[in-house]
């Protein structure tokens, strides 16, 4: 294609006009105004106006000029460092003097599990800000719980620590299992279900929230903002026992109490029965002791002001002397009565309590457990069914049934 001198001077356009439009294409397209750029810092600057350096692609090695301007520095997120890979929010201008583009950046931010851990820390600086932290909002744990809650996963090992542990500890206590997914994206929700479910029932005093060790990724949903803010608001006392000693989540700063593990959250929420009577029956013991105590020095006055009596022989003096012992012997009886009646009332209502606690002492009044084949404690006629076998725990002995006819009438 050939052309005239006239249209050759049409055509031909200066170097400086061709800079100028392709910088006009790409500074006004919309991509590439805002863009994310993930890569590798290949190489690293400082320069009086600012930073400047490369990110390159791992696998096809294609790089792209970056400067961040002095006046962006601080406010970055993460300072490039060379060998590491971030992500960059910037947008595409070009240097008309080399004909050369650059990524100008706004903001720079960690890749892959940096980015996991910023948003993290991002998050528990967000919830420490509104105070869910706080040491003011943390409840005390009811001393002798009736009833308790525990969520967790129904197969893990966790849920049979505990259901061991309360039974060793505290037996009697009405233990209710709401059970949620513990691990994976469905986890969260899951969770946060489960503590509903707990407070709808409305039986519970205190909530159980626990799960057994892990890596780091699988406690993820114990970070997730919905389970910690179901934590937050649940209407009663929560205790998590999530992971080993050296794991700590969001959810675990949250919460009333933290223990660390399903076990410890277990020793936590009840009193050992055994050591409590013991601690009562020793405090019997040191009372009886003082009392004795004081009852022979009280003797030992009281000889001592006999004697001395004796050697005055003066009847007024005598007479003061028995009247003010008197009064002494009366005040201590007093005292000592008050004490031994106290005592011997709270030894009473201890021993009507664990008489109360006694499972073979409600078999004895004329109750019976029972359990279906799998061995479940059958609560409900609406869980039966005709034909279906029973085992009936009596006061002695055991028997097996078979259900003819289910009523499910209420008494």
């Amino acid at each position: 294609m050939s052309y005239t001198e006239s249209q050759l001077e049409e055509a031909v356009i200066s170097v400086a006009g061709l800079t100028s439009y392709i910088q006009l294409l790409l500074e006004h397209d919309e991509v590439l105004r805002q863009v994310w750029v993930v890569g590798e810092v290949s190489s690293l600057s400082r320069h009086s106006k600012g930073l400047f350096l490369t990110l390159q692609d791992p696998e096809t090695k294609a790089e792209i000029k970056c400067v961040v301007w002095n006046s962006q520095l601080s406010r970055l997120a993460q300072l490039p460092v060379q060998g590491e890979q971030i992500v960059v929010l910037g947008s595409i201008r070009l240097y008309p003097q080399r004909g050369q583009y650059q990524l100008t950046v706004w903001q720079a931010l960690p890749a892959g599990e940096g980015l996991l851990a910023l948003r993290l820390r991002q998050l528990r600086d967000r919830l420490e800000a509104e105070g869910l932290f706080d040491l003011e909002r943390k409840r005390t744990l009811p001393a002798h719980p009736q009833a308790i809650a525990v969520v967790t996963s129904p197969t893990a090992a966790a849920w049979g620590d505990i259901q061991k542990t309360l039974k060793r500890r505290y037996p009697g206590l009405s233990v209710l299992f709401s059970p949620a997914t513990v691990q994976g994206e469905p986890a969260p929700a899951s969770i946060v279900k489960a503590i509903e479910r707990v407070e709808r029932d409305g039986r519970a005093e205190v909530l159980v929230l626990t799960r057994g060790g892990g890596a780091v990724e699988e406690l993820a949903c114990f970070n997730d903002e919905r389970v910690v803010r179901a934590v937050a608001e649940c209407s009663i006392p929560v205790i998590t026992g999530i992971g080993h000693q050296r794991d700590e989540t969001l959810t675990d700063l949250v919460a009333d109490v933290c223990a660390h593990t399903p076990t410890a959250a277990a020793e936590l929420v009840v009193p050992d029965l055994a050591v409590v009577y013991a601690e009562h029956r020793q405090r019997i013991e040191t009372l009886q002791a003082v009392v004795q105590q004081q009852l022979d020095i009280a003797g030992d006055r009281y000889y001592s002001l006999s004697s001395r009596l004796g050697r005055l022989r003066l009847d007024r003096e005598i007479q003061r002397e028995i009247e003010f012992l008197n009064w002494k012997k009366q005040q201590l009886i007093q005292v000592t009565q008050q004490r031994s009646q106290k005592a011997r009332q709270h030894c009473h209502l201890l021993a009507q309590k664990l008489a109360s606690l006694d499972p073979h002492a409600v078999l004895k009044r004329g109750y019976a457990v029972v359990r279906q084949e799998n061995g479940a404690i059958a609560r409900s006629a609406a869980q039966l069914a005709p034909g279906q076998e029973l085992l009936i725990q009596l006061s002695q002995g055991k028997i097996k049934v078979k259900i003819i006819e289910n009523s499910q009438s209420e008494i």
